[in-house]
């Protein structure tokens, strides 16, 4: 038993590392894009830090030259010298910021925006099972982190240890004997730095997840404020929204845990070793001086004053990147577990990705088989069984049935969202799947019943259908859907913004966008999910005539519970269980008596009631006047 769980221990462990190889990897191919940048900001930066050791040494001129030895003619170079190493620092500073801060800027927004085209790409499912809300953090939240690869961050580091570097040097260079003591402080420090970043990395990985959770929730919460508002449920939200941000709070409180204790120990280090070099370098200024007081032709090793304070001041430029490394290393174990988030996210497998190798299709007549085509979403619960149809082009199928039947599935296959478990489907005779998914999308147009409006004006919501579309062809559309008659009635006409997923406008106006923009792509496909569900009769009406002239030599699906509004359709299936029990013409399948007919005499004859009941109504009314 402990043998099966080593050994799930070092598979665990492999795993981390070729994780960990191909994050470092993914880093690497981040730097090189901005490859250009660095090559003008790193050799910059290094003339920077090394102008930065000049002024250490004039300190030491200072003090032992100048004040020590009265050599006053020396002052006025060593100030002119000062004072232009502060310019050239100064100003390569503000060119560092400008070219590293842009370049990180740059690979910031070129990996969001890869990262959007990767999700769009994604398969239906993949946005079934992920909060949009997640989706939004890993594009916009995820990419920040990596300004520390490609901008200040990692050039600091790099700078800062060629000017520890350097500074090591020279500080062996003043005292070989407090330099080897200062040093042995600097593997302790090795060791503090490794803990926290090992520590920090999983912290980083899992406060980015649970921020993308609460992030997705609260996403949820006000696009849901309505029935939020409507059930009162906004105690339930708090709560929801406070356990996520407490479990957030949890392991941000870790992350400074462990950040603060590596700046704590780092500190301590530092005041230790500056007490150090107090002390034994104190002594050795003491020593010296008091030989040069009485002379001595050989004076004991030493130190002189310029040189304990030239110490100070280099052994400072070693400290500055150490303790920079530890900001900068914790900021760049955070940048680690947003590529290593998403790297999972470009680790999925893109919809349109075996399409390059596909032919074009330049055009399709539309006609769409299904040949004993079975559908699960999930595995061993068949939602589609054994489904035979033949939808010739230019024909009009309903779908009838209750509600779990299947037909927004089979709408769902059709429309390429989700690929057949068993089976396959056929357009124009030939494989779906052998298709360009654009190439056969670019030909589907859909009416869905929740009608999606974008946060734009009704006109670009239309123009979406065929952003190729004239100004004429856009308003025609609009026409036929009756869109003009609301629109007449904004102060803004066209260009009015109808707000976050259409919110401005009434469920039958929304619709009518829907079907005006359906009807400006002229499909060779086009889907009709309820598409006049939300319509009055007197707006169903008119827009039923639109329909009708839309779906004149296009391949239609239409689901519709309203039967009336399908008598017409070349072939009627109905669906119950995930099977088709009945199909064909409406004339057929009411002389069959079967499920069709009791469904048609069941919604005939209630409407018949209400007609009759309303014209009572109307006579006891007229009665009493």
């Amino acid at each position: 038993m402990a043998h099966h769980g080593s050994d799930k221990e070092k598979t665990k462990k492999k795993m981390d590392k070729a994780r960990f190889r191909a994050i470092l990897k993914d880093a690497g191919e981040i730097i090189w894009r901005s490859r250009a940048r660095l090559a003008i900001g790193i050799p910059l930066l290094l003339v920077n830090r090394l102008s930065s050791i000049v002024l250490p040494y004039m300190s030491k001129l200072l003090y032992d030259n100048v004040i020590g030895k009265g050599q006053v003619d020396l002052l006025p170079k060593l100030v002119l010298v000062s004072l232009a190493v502060a310019i050239f620092g100064g100003t390569t500073d503000y060119a560092l910021a400008q070219i590293l801060g842009i370049a990180a800027q740059r690979s910031i927004t070129d990996l969001r925006t890869r990262l959007q085209q990767h999700v769009q790409r994604l398969p239906i499912r993949y946005f079934d099972s992920t909060k949009t809300g997640v989706l939004v953090s890993r594009v916009m939240n995820d990419a920040e982190g990596i300004r520390n690869l490609v901008g200040t961050g990692l050039a600091q580091i790099f700078g800062g240890i060629v000017t520890a570097g350097i500074a090591t040097a020279l500080l062996f260079h003043l005292s070989a004997r407090l330099s080897s003591m200062v040093f042995l402080a600097f593997f302790a420090f090795a060791g503090i730095l490794f803990w926290a970043f090992s520590t920090a990395r999983p912290l980083f990985k899992q406060r980015g997840a649970v921020n993308a959770e609460v992030t997705g929730r609260l996403t949820e919460s006000f696009s849901g404020i309505r029935i939020v508002k409507a059930y009162t449920a906004e105690e339930h939200e708090e709560k929801v929204f406070e356990a996520g941000a407490r479990k957030l709070l949890n392991l941000i409180v870790g992350t400074m845990r462990t950040i603060s204790t590596a700046g704590a120990m780092t500190t301590f280090l530092v005041g230790a070793v500056s007490a150090v070099v107090m002390y034994v370098g104190g002594h050795q200024v003491v020593a010296h001086m008091a030989a040069v007081t009485k002379q001595n032709p050989n004076p004991p090793v030493g130190m002189t004053p310029g040189d304990l304070i030239a110490f100070m001041l280099y052994l400072a430029m070693v400290i500055g990147p150490v303790v920079q490394i530890v900001s900068i290393g914790t900021q760049l174990s955070e940048a680690f577990a947003g590529l290593e988030r998403m790297r999972e996210v470009f680790g999925e497998k893109r919809e349109d990705e075996e399409d390059a190798a596909k032919k074009q299709t330049e055009d399709i007549a539309g006609s769409i088989e299904f040949r004993d085509v079975w559908f699960e979403y999930t595995a061993g619960v068949p939602v589609l069984k054994n489904i035979n149809l033949v939808a010739p082009a230019g024909k009009s199928i309903a779908l009838v049935g209750p509600s779990g039947s299947g037909k927004s599935t089979m709408i769902s296959l059709i429309a390429a969202f989700h690929h057949p478990t068993q089976g396959e489907i056929l357009v124009d005779g030939k494989p779906m799947n052998d298709l360009r998914l654009a190439d056969y999308r670019s030909h589907l147009g859909i009416v869905p019943q929740d009608s999606f409006l974008f946060a734009e004006s009704i006109y670009d919501n239309i123009a979406l259908g065929n952003p190729e579309a004239s100004r004429e062809e856009v308003l025609y559309a609009a026409h036929i859907a009756h869109v003009d008659e609301f629109t007449e009635g904004f102060a803004d006409k066209y260009e009015t913004i109808v707000g976050e997923r259409g919110v401005r406008l009434s469920g039958g106006q929304k619709q009518r966008v829907a079907i005006a923009r359906a009807i400006v792509a002229n499909p060779r496909i086009l889907i009709l999910d309820e598409a006049t569900s939300s319509l009055d009769s007197e707006s169903e009406a008119l827009i039923q005539d639109g329909l009708n002239s839309l779906m004149q030599g296009r391949t239609t699906f239409v689901i519709a519970h309203r039967l009336s509004t399908i008598r017409n359709a070349d072939q009627i299936l109905v669906l119950e269980g995930g099977e088709i029990t009945e199909r064909g013409t409406h004339t057929e399948l009411m002389a069959l008596g079967g499920r069709y007919r009791k469904l048609y005499e069941k919604q005939y004859g209630v409407m018949i009631n209400r007609f009759v009941n309303e014209g009572e109504e109307l006579r006891d009314l007229a009665a009493k006047a």
